[in-house]
């Protein structure tokens, strides 16, 4: 491994420490007068991984999107990270604050290079923290090195995610959050993006994920949300949930 993916110890777990990283209540978001999301609560520990499940249309690009401040909480939301109340806050606000977003779709900017996708959004962290930058995200990512004068569309969908997520990186956020991590991509691919995501983690850097390969994330998630019709019907660790193949079928199953 090379030195700018060296690892950082994991800090200490969601049972272990005092104040959460991230502390969402009162989410009460409405797509117009359709409720999406009930009262929803969601945390998350410094430095740790957290699995976001959920059939399709129950709210997790939804909660997502609010924390990111694209759509409103509602009136009784409150969105504290690392104690600071950003609920109603601006996106950029909340993305200088130390939250990045890999979207659904990826988002890259298609009529960009690789190099231009990645450097447009590079700065500080909180703190001053400049952890990420150029060269970590290409020992990451050595694909993207070899295609930095491409253009967004000339990438293959794997490749894109990869941009996506080290365009997020670049931001030295503290909390990640990826939306359908591996959708559409080759099985190949996929296990890349796993492999990556565990090496970001062992870096200290919380992650929340959603995807549908169960699997993989149980590998790597250490505890699990899943909405089920805007609301939150399970919250535990990865031991819990997988215990309960009951619990499993009824919330995840097809």
């Amino acid at each position: 491994m090379t030195p700018a993916l060296a690892l950082a110890p994991r800090p200490a777990r969601a049972s272990e420490v005092a104040e959460p990283l991230l502390a969402a209540s009162g989410i009460a978001t409405a797509h117009g007068r359709v409720p999406c999301l009930r009262d929803v609560a969601f945390a998350v520990a410094p430095g740790e991984t957290i699995g976001l499940l959920g059939r399709n249309g129950m709210g997790k690009t939804t909660l997502l999107r609010t924390i990111c401040g694209l759509m409103s909480g509602g009136p009784t939301a409150s969105i504290r990270f690392r104690g600071r109340e950003l609920a109603g806050a601006k996106p950029a606000a909340i993305a200088r604050a130390g939250i990045a977003l890999v979207p659904e779709g990826r988002g890259i900017f298609p009529n960009l290079t690789v190099l231009e996708n990645l450097t447009l959004p590079h700065r500080a962290g909180p703190g001053g923290r400049r952890d990420w930058t150029l060269e970590r995200v290409f020992d990451l990512f050595p694909r993207l090195a070899e295609r930095r004068g491409n253009w967004g569309d000339q990438l293959s969908g794997g490749e894109q995610q990869m941009l996506s997520i080290g365009r997020a990186l670049m931001t030295n956020p503290e909390l990640l959050m990826l939306d359908e991590a591996t959708e559409g991509l080759a099985p190949k691919v996929r296990d890349e993006i796993w492999k990556t995501l565990s090496i970001v983690a062992a870096t200290g850097m919380a992650i929340v994920v959603v995807d549908k390969n169960l699997e993989d994330l149980f590998g790597l998630a250490d505890r699990h949300f899943i909405l089920a019709k805007g609301e939150i019907v399970f919250e535990g660790t990865t031991a819990a949930l997988t215990a309960d193949a009951d619990l499993v079928h009824r919330w995840l199953g097809v």
